[in-house]
């Protein structure tokens, strides 16, 4: 009997050690609904392409709302990953990404794979600040995080501002290429 409990005490061990890593592994959401973008075309391949070839036709200049949507998600620069987090004390990517909107008065729903599915698809080159940026952190197709467009640089590089699982709320380059490889496709709710 005494094997029986302690078989028990290390299967119940187990499992409880693979759902945390299962849980930071795909950090915001992942859903098995996997989110295509059939219209941008623009995976893992020809993402280093894209941002090679950008032609952005950004002019840059920012509404006064989206404006005030990037000064929101600026003032939490810092805040510490927080897993199912939407508040100062801690964020996940699509926590920080509804509470920034919801700021403003716009509503997201909550789970990444579900920001996904709202707005329209646009190509990677037609991005602006304010849009959203969805990836496949965990591999394959399944959207897992999110991140709204900060800037674009004069060279055409895209960065974005997120909820990271190892630094908290940052901004990141899609030419980095942890990001560039996880890019799937963009979003403009706005």
């Amino acid at each position: 009997m005494k094997k029986c409990l302690n078989y028990k005490y290390v299967n119940s061990k187990t499992i409880h050690s693979l759902l945390i890593v299962s849980l930071l592994t795909v950090s915001c959401g992942s859903s098995k609904k996997a989110a295509s973008n059939k219209s941008s075309g623009s995976k893992a391949v020809s993402n280093t392409e894209n941002l090679r070839n950008l032609d952005s036709k950004f002019n840059g200049k920012v509404s006064k709302s989206i404006n005030e949507i990037l000064k929101d998600a600026e003032k939490y620069l810092g805040a510490p990953y927080k897993f199912g987090g939407n508040t100062s004390s801690g964020f996940d990517c699509s926590g920080f990404a509804v509470k920034v909107f919801e700021e403003n008065d716009y509503k997201l729903p909550r789970r990444s794979a579900d920001q996904a599915e709202t707005g329209n698809t646009i190509d990677i080159r037609e991005v602006k600040p304010g849009d959203l940026l969805f990836f496949a952190t965990a591999g394959g197709t399944r959207v897992s995080h999110v991140g709204i467009v900060h800037d674009i640089g004069n060279d055409g590089e895209v960065k974005f501002i997120h909820a990271s699982t190892t630094k908290g709320v940052i901004i990141s380059s899609l030419k980095e290429k942890y990001w560039n490889k996880a890019y799937l496709h963009a979003k403009r709710i706005l």
